[in-house]
Protein backbone atom coordinates (compact mmCIF):
# COMPACT_ATOMS: atom_id res chain seq x y z
CA UNK A 1 0.00 0.00 0.00
CA UNK A 2 1.34 3.58 -1.11
CA UNK A 3 2.64 4.96 2.30
CA UNK A 4 -0.09 8.59 1.93
CA UNK A 5 -3.06 6.33 1.28
CA UNK A 6 -5.59 8.19 3.15
CA UNK A 7 -4.11 11.39 3.14
CA UNK A 8 -6.37 13.85 1.96
CA UNK A 9 -4.84 17.12 0.12
CA UNK A 10 -6.84 19.56 -1.37
CA UNK A 11 -5.00 21.34 -4.04
CA UNK A 12 -5.02 24.87 -5.20
CA UNK A 13 -2.32 25.15 -7.47
CA UNK A 14 -2.04 26.38 -11.20
CA UNK A 15 0.97 25.40 -14.35
CA UNK A 16 4.00 23.62 -12.78
CA UNK A 17 5.40 23.88 -9.32
CA UNK A 18 2.22 23.08 -6.84
CA UNK A 19 0.58 20.48 -9.45
CA UNK A 20 4.13 18.91 -9.62
CA UNK A 21 4.17 18.16 -5.71
CA UNK A 22 0.77 17.39 -5.51
CA UNK A 23 1.40 14.50 -8.39
CA UNK A 24 4.51 12.90 -6.39
CA UNK A 25 1.51 13.06 -3.33
CA UNK A 26 -0.75 11.36 -5.69
CA UNK A 27 2.08 8.84 -6.74
CA UNK A 28 2.64 7.90 -3.05
CA UNK A 29 -0.71 7.47 -3.01
CA UNK A 30 -2.67 10.76 -1.34
CA UNK A 31 -6.04 11.69 -2.31
CA UNK A 32 -5.51 14.27 -4.08
CA UNK A 33 -8.95 17.06 -5.11
CA UNK A 34 -7.74 19.91 -7.65
CA UNK A 35 -10.02 22.78 -7.08
CA UNK A 36 -10.09 25.08 -10.50
CA UNK A 37 -11.79 28.08 -11.64
CA UNK A 38 -14.89 27.74 -13.16
CA UNK A 39 -15.15 27.66 -16.93
CA UNK A 40 -11.22 28.52 -17.28
CA UNK A 41 -9.60 25.89 -14.89
CA UNK A 42 -5.26 25.59 -14.76
CA UNK A 43 -3.85 27.56 -17.22
CA UNK A 44 -1.60 24.18 -17.95
CA UNK A 45 -4.86 22.90 -19.13
CA UNK A 46 -4.03 25.50 -22.12
CA UNK A 47 -0.01 24.67 -22.77
CA UNK A 48 1.22 21.92 -24.91
CA UNK A 49 2.22 21.94 -28.75
CA UNK A 50 -1.07 20.29 -29.72
CA UNK A 51 -3.69 23.08 -30.27
CA UNK A 52 -6.29 21.05 -30.31
CA UNK A 53 -5.62 19.53 -26.65
CA UNK A 54 -5.10 22.85 -25.52
CA UNK A 55 -8.59 24.11 -26.69
CA UNK A 56 -10.06 21.12 -25.19
CA UNK A 57 -8.51 22.37 -22.02
CA UNK A 58 -6.36 19.25 -21.79
CA UNK A 59 -3.06 20.53 -22.98
CA UNK A 60 -0.09 18.07 -22.88
CA UNK A 61 1.79 20.44 -19.97
CA UNK A 62 -1.52 19.79 -17.91
CA UNK A 63 -1.90 16.07 -18.55
CA UNK A 64 1.76 15.84 -17.66
CA UNK A 65 1.60 16.37 -13.52
CA UNK A 66 -2.35 15.58 -13.19
CA UNK A 67 -2.80 11.91 -13.36
CA UNK A 68 -4.74 10.31 -10.64
CA UNK A 69 -6.24 13.81 -9.01
CA UNK A 70 -9.99 14.48 -9.32
CA UNK A 71 -11.28 18.34 -10.67
CA UNK A 72 -13.95 20.60 -8.93
CA UNK A 73 -14.64 24.18 -10.32
CA UNK A 74 -14.82 26.37 -7.16
CA UNK A 75 -15.02 30.47 -7.40
CA UNK A 76 -13.52 31.77 -4.25
CA UNK A 77 -14.45 35.10 -4.96
CA UNK A 78 -18.76 33.76 -4.34
CA UNK A 79 -19.98 32.86 -0.76
CA UNK A 80 -20.72 29.50 -2.38
CA UNK A 81 -17.62 29.21 -3.37
CA UNK A 82 -15.93 29.85 0.10
CA UNK A 83 -18.68 27.61 2.04
CA UNK A 84 -17.32 24.53 -0.07
CA UNK A 85 -13.82 25.73 0.32
CA UNK A 86 -14.03 25.97 4.26
CA UNK A 87 -16.29 22.46 4.12
CA UNK A 88 -13.11 20.95 2.48
CA UNK A 89 -10.31 22.68 4.18
CA UNK A 90 -11.83 21.57 7.27
CA UNK A 91 -11.79 17.93 5.75
CA UNK A 92 -7.81 18.02 4.16
CA UNK A 93 -4.83 16.95 5.94
CA UNK A 94 -2.93 18.96 3.45
CA UNK A 95 -4.23 22.61 1.63
CA UNK A 96 -1.32 23.42 -1.18
CA UNK A 97 -1.64 26.40 -2.85
CA UNK A 98 0.65 28.77 -5.25
CA UNK A 99 -1.23 32.20 -5.24
CA UNK A 100 0.96 35.63 -4.95
CA UNK A 101 2.09 35.74 -1.27
CA UNK A 102 -1.16 36.60 0.74
CA UNK A 103 -4.25 36.40 -1.92
CA UNK A 104 -5.83 33.44 -0.33
CA UNK A 105 -5.79 35.75 3.42
CA UNK A 106 -7.24 38.53 1.25
CA UNK A 107 -9.65 35.97 0.26
CA UNK A 108 -10.57 35.41 4.11
CA UNK A 109 -8.80 32.14 4.66
CA UNK A 110 -5.52 32.99 6.22
CA UNK A 111 -3.34 30.42 8.30
CA UNK A 112 -5.22 31.37 11.57
CA UNK A 113 -8.13 31.31 10.20
CA UNK A 114 -7.83 27.53 8.54
CA UNK A 115 -5.63 26.66 11.71
CA UNK A 116 -9.08 27.16 14.06
CA UNK A 117 -10.98 25.73 11.35
CA UNK A 118 -8.75 22.52 11.35
CA UNK A 119 -5.72 22.60 13.68
CA UNK A 120 -4.28 19.31 12.37
CA UNK A 121 -3.77 20.77 8.48
CA UNK A 122 -0.52 21.47 7.08
CA UNK A 123 -0.83 24.07 4.91
CA UNK A 124 1.79 24.62 2.25
CA UNK A 125 2.23 27.73 0.14
CA UNK A 126 4.40 27.59 -2.80
CA UNK A 127 6.03 31.04 -4.39
CA UNK A 128 8.43 32.91 -6.12
CA UNK A 129 9.64 34.65 -2.68
CA UNK A 130 8.10 33.17 0.20
CA UNK A 131 5.13 35.04 2.04
CA UNK A 132 7.04 38.13 3.61
CA UNK A 133 10.09 40.15 2.28
CA UNK A 134 10.68 43.05 0.26
CA UNK A 135 10.15 41.23 -3.16
CA UNK A 136 7.12 39.27 -1.93
CA UNK A 137 4.91 40.64 -3.93
CA UNK A 138 7.00 40.36 -7.20
CA UNK A 139 5.26 37.76 -9.97
CA UNK A 140 7.49 35.05 -10.36
CA UNK A 141 8.10 32.34 -13.24
CA UNK A 142 10.75 29.76 -13.42
CA UNK A 143 12.89 32.01 -15.87
CA UNK A 144 12.70 34.92 -13.59
CA UNK A 145 13.99 32.34 -10.43
CA UNK A 146 16.72 31.06 -12.75
CA UNK A 147 17.88 34.21 -13.81
CA UNK A 148 17.75 35.49 -9.98
CA UNK A 149 19.14 32.16 -8.38
CA UNK A 150 22.65 32.79 -10.61
CA UNK A 151 21.57 29.62 -12.19
CA UNK A 152 21.61 31.15 -15.85
CA UNK A 153 25.06 33.37 -14.64
CA UNK A 154 26.53 29.67 -14.87
CA UNK A 155 24.98 27.97 -17.88
CA UNK A 156 26.64 27.83 -20.89
CA UNK A 157 29.89 28.78 -21.98
CA UNK A 158 31.65 32.41 -21.00
CA UNK A 159 30.72 33.77 -24.74
CA UNK A 160 26.68 32.40 -24.59
CA UNK A 161 26.23 32.66 -20.57
CA UNK A 162 23.81 33.71 -19.46
CA UNK A 163 21.62 30.51 -20.85
CA UNK A 164 17.96 29.47 -19.45
CA UNK A 165 18.23 25.43 -18.50
CA UNK A 166 16.19 23.76 -20.83
CA UNK A 167 13.62 22.66 -18.75
CA UNK A 168 11.45 24.38 -15.72
CA UNK A 169 13.83 23.47 -12.95
CA UNK A 170 13.41 25.95 -10.60
CA UNK A 171 9.52 25.14 -10.74
CA UNK A 172 10.38 21.32 -10.38
CA UNK A 173 12.99 21.82 -7.46
CA UNK A 174 10.31 23.77 -5.98
CA UNK A 175 7.82 21.22 -5.72
CA UNK A 176 10.12 18.57 -4.51
CA UNK A 177 10.66 20.91 -1.71
CA UNK A 178 6.94 21.02 -0.61
CA UNK A 179 6.39 17.53 -1.48
CA UNK A 180 9.40 16.63 0.94
CA UNK A 181 8.28 18.71 3.83
CA UNK A 182 4.66 17.89 3.35
CA UNK A 183 6.05 14.30 4.27
CA UNK A 184 7.61 15.45 7.21
CA UNK A 185 4.86 17.75 8.17
CA UNK A 186 2.75 14.86 8.34
CA UNK A 187 5.17 12.52 9.86
CA UNK A 188 5.58 15.46 12.65
CA UNK A 189 1.58 15.35 13.24
CA UNK A 190 1.99 11.95 14.33
CA UNK A 191 3.61 13.03 17.33
CA UNK A 192 2.14 16.51 17.76
CA UNK A 193 -0.93 15.91 16.50
CA UNK A 194 -0.70 19.60 15.32
CA UNK A 195 -0.40 21.05 11.14
CA UNK A 196 1.87 23.56 10.45
CA UNK A 197 2.34 26.13 7.86
CA UNK A 198 4.56 25.48 5.64
CA UNK A 199 6.15 28.60 3.65
CA UNK A 200 7.89 27.64 0.83
CA UNK A 201 10.22 30.17 -1.48
CA UNK A 202 11.22 29.14 -5.36
CA UNK A 203 14.34 31.34 -5.26
CA UNK A 204 15.23 29.69 -1.78
CA UNK A 205 14.69 26.47 -3.08
CA UNK A 206 16.91 26.71 -6.22
CA UNK A 207 19.69 28.44 -4.69
CA UNK A 208 20.02 25.40 -1.83
CA UNK A 209 20.08 22.91 -4.85
CA UNK A 210 22.65 24.40 -6.47
CA UNK A 211 25.45 22.73 -4.48
CA UNK A 212 28.76 23.69 -4.90
CA UNK A 213 28.19 26.06 -6.99
CA UNK A 214 26.69 28.17 -4.17
CA UNK A 215 29.02 26.54 -1.05
CA UNK A 216 32.62 27.70 -3.43
CA UNK A 217 31.72 31.41 -3.29
CA UNK A 218 30.22 30.57 0.69
CA UNK A 219 32.83 29.25 1.97
CA UNK A 220 35.81 30.43 -0.36
CA UNK A 221 34.68 33.52 -2.04
CA UNK A 222 35.37 32.08 -5.35
CA UNK A 223 32.46 33.12 -7.93
CA UNK A 224 31.88 29.99 -10.63
CA UNK A 225 32.26 30.90 -14.34
CA UNK A 226 30.40 28.91 -17.06
CA UNK A 227 32.21 26.29 -18.20
CA UNK A 228 29.83 24.60 -20.87
CA UNK A 229 29.81 20.98 -20.65
CA UNK A 230 32.76 20.98 -18.98
CA UNK A 231 32.77 19.85 -15.06
CA UNK A 232 34.72 22.29 -12.75
CA UNK A 233 35.49 20.22 -10.35
CA UNK A 234 37.80 17.43 -12.38
CA UNK A 235 39.08 16.67 -15.47
CA UNK A 236 38.75 15.16 -17.59
CA UNK A 237 35.26 15.76 -16.92
CA UNK A 238 33.04 16.47 -19.77
CA UNK A 239 31.81 16.13 -23.42
CA UNK A 240 34.56 14.91 -25.44
CA UNK A 241 34.25 13.76 -29.34
CA UNK A 242 33.75 10.20 -30.95
CA UNK A 243 34.29 9.61 -34.41
CA UNK A 244 30.21 10.13 -34.93
CA UNK A 245 29.37 12.35 -32.17
CA UNK A 246 29.89 13.68 -28.93
CA UNK A 247 30.42 11.54 -25.79
CA UNK A 248 30.43 12.24 -21.87
CA UNK A 249 33.24 10.85 -19.91
CA UNK A 250 33.65 11.57 -16.29
CA UNK A 251 36.78 10.33 -15.23
CA UNK A 252 36.86 12.44 -11.86
CA UNK A 253 38.74 10.04 -10.04
CA UNK A 254 42.47 9.25 -10.43
CA UNK A 255 41.78 5.33 -10.88
CA UNK A 256 39.25 6.55 -13.79
CA UNK A 257 41.63 9.08 -15.58
CA UNK A 258 44.68 5.95 -15.39
CA UNK A 259 41.84 3.19 -16.85
CA UNK A 260 40.99 6.30 -19.72
CA UNK A 261 44.31 7.01 -20.97
CA UNK A 262 45.06 2.95 -21.29
CA UNK A 263 42.00 2.07 -23.15
CA UNK A 264 42.20 5.43 -25.61
CA UNK A 265 46.10 4.28 -26.26
CA UNK A 266 47.51 7.26 -24.39
CA UNK A 267 49.37 5.67 -21.61
CA UNK A 268 52.02 8.29 -22.00
CA UNK A 269 49.67 11.41 -20.39
CA UNK A 270 50.07 9.31 -17.55
CA UNK A 271 53.61 10.82 -16.97
CA UNK A 272 53.10 14.06 -18.57
CA UNK A 273 53.74 15.90 -15.23
CA UNK A 274 50.87 18.73 -16.52
CA UNK A 275 48.12 15.82 -15.83
CA UNK A 276 49.46 14.47 -12.57
CA UNK A 277 47.04 15.22 -10.30
CA UNK A 278 43.70 16.86 -10.17
CA UNK A 279 44.69 20.36 -9.67
CA UNK A 280 47.45 19.82 -12.66
CA UNK A 281 44.82 18.47 -14.93
CA UNK A 282 42.09 20.89 -13.82
CA UNK A 283 45.11 23.66 -14.91
CA UNK A 284 46.00 21.94 -18.14
CA UNK A 285 42.43 20.99 -18.99
CA UNK A 286 42.06 22.56 -22.66
CA UNK A 287 45.42 20.46 -23.98
CA UNK A 288 44.31 17.52 -21.79
CA UNK A 289 41.22 17.61 -23.72
CA UNK A 290 42.82 18.39 -26.96
CA UNK A 291 44.29 15.32 -26.28
CA UNK A 292 41.85 12.89 -25.62
CA UNK A 293 39.47 13.93 -28.36
CA UNK A 294 42.20 13.18 -30.50
CA UNK A 295 42.07 9.38 -29.73
CA UNK A 296 38.17 8.90 -29.13
CA UNK A 297 38.07 10.33 -32.75
CA UNK A 298 39.32 6.66 -33.59
CA UNK A 299 36.02 5.09 -32.23
CA UNK A 300 32.13 5.76 -32.22
CA UNK A 301 30.73 7.39 -29.55
CA UNK A 302 29.05 3.26 -28.53
CA UNK A 303 32.00 1.47 -28.98
CA UNK A 304 33.63 4.04 -26.68
CA UNK A 305 30.79 3.39 -23.97
CA UNK A 306 30.84 0.33 -24.20
CA UNK A 307 34.26 -0.24 -23.61
CA UNK A 308 34.31 2.65 -20.60
CA UNK A 309 31.73 2.01 -18.50
CA UNK A 310 32.70 -1.92 -18.08
CA UNK A 311 36.15 -0.71 -17.14
CA UNK A 312 34.69 1.98 -14.69
CA UNK A 313 35.00 4.76 -15.96
CA UNK A 314 32.16 6.93 -16.89
CA UNK A 315 30.96 7.32 -20.08
CA UNK A 316 27.62 7.57 -21.62
CA UNK A 317 26.23 8.88 -25.44
CA UNK A 318 24.36 11.88 -25.69
CA UNK A 319 20.75 11.37 -26.69
CA UNK A 320 17.55 13.43 -27.02
CA UNK A 321 14.31 13.29 -24.68
CA UNK A 322 12.94 11.05 -26.44
CA UNK A 323 15.15 8.52 -26.92
CA UNK A 324 15.62 9.18 -23.40
CA UNK A 325 12.09 7.83 -22.92
CA UNK A 326 13.31 4.54 -24.85
CA UNK A 327 16.11 3.49 -22.37
CA UNK A 328 15.52 -0.07 -21.51
CA UNK A 329 16.34 0.73 -18.38
CA UNK A 330 13.31 2.63 -17.77
CA UNK A 331 10.83 -0.24 -18.92
CA UNK A 332 12.67 -2.78 -16.81
CA UNK A 333 12.18 -0.55 -13.65
CA UNK A 334 8.48 0.59 -15.24
CA UNK A 335 8.95 4.36 -15.13
CA UNK A 336 6.14 5.36 -17.21
CA UNK A 337 2.73 4.36 -16.98
CA UNK A 338 0.05 4.19 -20.25
CA UNK A 339 -3.12 5.54 -19.40
CA UNK A 340 -6.57 6.07 -20.86
CA UNK A 341 -6.98 9.55 -22.52
CA UNK A 342 -9.25 11.69 -20.32
CA UNK A 343 -11.75 12.52 -23.41
CA UNK A 344 -12.43 8.89 -24.13
CA UNK A 345 -10.88 8.41 -27.13
CA UNK A 346 -8.78 5.59 -28.22
CA UNK A 347 -5.46 7.49 -27.66
CA UNK A 348 -2.74 6.50 -25.42
CA UNK A 349 -2.04 8.37 -22.66
CA UNK A 350 1.75 7.95 -21.05
CA UNK A 351 2.76 9.47 -17.88
CA UNK A 352 5.95 9.93 -15.88
CA UNK A 353 6.82 7.92 -12.44
CA UNK A 354 8.84 9.14 -9.62
CA UNK A 355 11.80 7.17 -10.28
CA UNK A 356 11.62 5.30 -6.65
CA UNK A 357 10.72 1.60 -6.39
CA UNK A 358 8.99 1.49 -3.55
CA UNK A 359 9.40 -2.65 -2.12
CA UNK A 360 10.73 -3.41 -5.77
CA UNK A 361 7.23 -1.47 -7.33
CA UNK A 362 7.21 1.38 -9.32
CA UNK A 363 4.23 4.10 -7.78
CA UNK A 364 1.68 4.82 -10.74
CA UNK A 365 -1.50 7.05 -11.20
CA UNK A 366 -4.53 5.25 -10.36
CA UNK A 367 -6.32 7.46 -12.90
CA UNK A 368 -6.55 9.52 -16.12
CA UNK A 369 -5.81 13.05 -15.36
CA UNK A 370 -9.35 14.70 -14.64
CA UNK A 371 -11.52 16.98 -17.08
CA UNK A 372 -12.20 20.46 -16.00
CA UNK A 373 -14.64 20.26 -13.37
CA UNK A 374 -15.28 16.44 -13.63
CA UNK A 375 -15.65 15.58 -10.07
CA UNK A 376 -17.49 18.45 -8.96
CA UNK A 377 -21.25 17.12 -7.89
CA UNK A 378 -19.49 14.03 -6.28
CA UNK A 379 -17.70 13.10 -3.23
CA UNK A 380 -14.40 13.98 -3.85
CA UNK A 381 -12.75 12.08 -1.23
CA UNK A 382 -12.07 8.25 -1.44
CA UNK A 383 -13.20 7.74 1.94
CA UNK A 384 -16.81 9.51 1.27
CA UNK A 385 -17.45 7.16 -1.77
Amino acid sequence: MPPLTGVKVLDLTNVLAGPYCSYQLALLGADVVKAELPGQGDLARRLGPEADLNRARLGASFLAQNAGKKSIELDLKTEEGKARFEELAGEADVLLENFRAGVLDRLGFGWDRLRALNPRLVYCAISGFGQDGPMSQAPAYDQIIQGLSGMMAVTGTPDTAPVRVGFPVCDTIGGLTAALHICAALAGREESGQGVFLDVSMLEAAISAMGWTVSNYMVSGVETAPMGDQNATAAPSGTFRAADGPLNIAANRQQQFETLCRLVGRPELLTDPRFAGREARKAHREELNKQLNAALGQRTVREWEQLLTPAGVPAARIVTVSEALELEQLAHRGFCTDLPFPDGSDRRLRVSGSGVLHDGQPLRPEAPPPRLGQHTHEPVWKSAT
